[in-house]
């Protein structure tokens, strides 16, 4: 079980809230879509590395969406908050409603000034 991947440069780990851009191509278009939400898992090994990205759509209702690492559609990916969790999956999540359920712990920083006193 893996707790984090590295994607240009980044990691990501688990319980960090993320936006995956990713382009969609409508017939002679394409466009970026934006998918904000908490990476609950993260699977795989190497190139068949995955993760999984969960949001609350509007009326409480939850959405996961899989996203491959390797995905040539991905554009970048923004962490947006990191997130202190002491699970490997945060399948737990599903059941929770509401606010509740995008809530995780965030992660502390400590400062090197407190950390030299």
């Amino acid at each position: 079980m893996s707790q984090y991947l590295n994607y240009q440069g980044q990691t990501i780990s688990i319980g960090d809230t993320v936006r995956v851009h990713q382009r969609i191509v409508e017939e002679k278009k394409s466009r970026i879509q934006v998918f904000e939400g908490v990476v609950i898992a993260i699977r795989g090994k190497q190139n068949g590395r995955s993760f999984v990205v969960r949001k609350i759509a509007s009326g409480s209702i939850g959405v996961e969406k899989i996203f491959p690492v390797m995905l040539p559609s991905i554009e970048k990916i923004e962490v947006k908050r990191k997130g202190q969790v002491r699970r490997s999956k945060l399948y737990y999540l599903r059941e929770r409603i509401g606010r509740a359920a995008s809530k995780v712990r965030e992660k502390s920083t400590v400062f090197e000034t407190e950390a030299a006193a």
